[in-house]
């Protein structure tokens, strides 16, 4: 069906409070407040303290726009897929609280504003940075990736990376060793996340045609390889202590949640070869709560005086 057609069976009652939802939907907002949790800590650590409030209110309103951006985009392009999803199918472009052309023509609107905006309220290499995070999100993962490669989340997951990137070069206006660091952080905490996710939806994945890791492995390889990259990340999350001369509470911290977080990949993995209930959002919550715990430490351990 192409997108004229599309936009004649959309909805026409529908009313202004639902098309503002529709759109706040598309930007896919649980993604983007995980997003601006690794960019906010990131700036004050590069700062060494608290940056300036309007910089820091700049950057996280460009990243909120450039991430909303890609999330429709994403719905855009997914929107046949996401018919067939149990997981997807209250989004506003398959229940026709928006048509196609209106979901595209917001999609390129957001894009275009956020570059603009961090342009002129930070600087060109974070806009440049914010660019490279949709290009990647949108062709590499939704267009190429995802419909063709079990790789799909590791190597797409890399637009999730570029936050912290955006927040260090906001700051500093360049980058250096210690945001890369936390870019693989989150480049080795992506699979582990999402995995799972994929586990519990796997029957949907696998209507959709989507070869998720889990539509094509079976639970105790998925099982394996989460807890091979739970163990990069945290390996690759003690690294910044040395490298940015981070205190006692970011190695406590990193350490601590990081042990946890690897307990319950075994534990997810001891359940899946004894073919038990094996709980897998059980893992993929867990793995919010410790990056949200490792970067609230990034952006609390230079503001103490240890």
């Amino acid at each position: 069906m192409n997108i004229a057609v599309e936009d004649r069976v959309a909805q026409t009652s529908v009313t202004r409070v639902e098309k503002i939802k529709g759109y706040i939907s598309l930007t896919k907002p649980r993604v983007m407040e995980l997003l601006l949790v690794t960019t906010v800590p990131v700036m004050i650590l590069a700062e060494g303290g608290i940056p300036n409030l309007w910089l820091v209110l700049a950057t996280v309103i460009g990243g909120a726009m450039s991430a909303g951006a890609a999330g429709a985009f994403n719905c855009y392009i997914d929107r046949d897929i996401d018919k067939v999803m149990k997981r997807t199918k209250n989004r506003p472009l398959v229940t026709g609280v928006l048509s196609p052309r209106e979901a595209l023509i917001f999609s390129w609107s957001m894009a275009i504003l956020s570059t603009v905006w961090l342009y002129f309220t930070t600087n060109p290499l974070t806009a440049a940075l914010s660019v490279g995070a949709i290009f990647f999100y949108v062709v590499v993962y939704t267009l190429w990736l995802k419909r063709w490669t079990s790789q799909n989340i590791i190597w797409g997951g890399i637009a999730g990376c570029f936050p912290v990137l955006i927040g260090w070069a906001a700051v500093a206006n360049s980058l250096s060793w210690a945001p890369f660091i936390l870019f693989a952080v989150v480049f080795l905490w992506t699979p582990p996340h999402y995995w799972p996710l994929s586990m519990k939806y796997r029957d949907d994945y696998k209507t959709a045609g989507v070869p998720m890791l889990a539509v094509i492995r079976g639970r105790a390889q998925v099982g394996l390889q989460v807890i091979l990259y739970a163990w990069a990340t945290v390996a690759c999350s003690l690294l910044l202590v040395p490298v940015a001369s981070m205190g006692i509470l970011y190695t406590v911290v990193a350490a601590a949640s990081g042990g946890w977080f690897i307990y319950e990949t075994h534990r997810l993995y001891n359940l899946a070869i004894r073919h038990e209930n094996a709980s897998p959002m059980r893992v993929f919550h867990g793995s919010i709560s410790y990056l949200t715990l490792l970067f609230l430490a990034v952006g609390i351990d230079p503001l103490l005086p240890f």
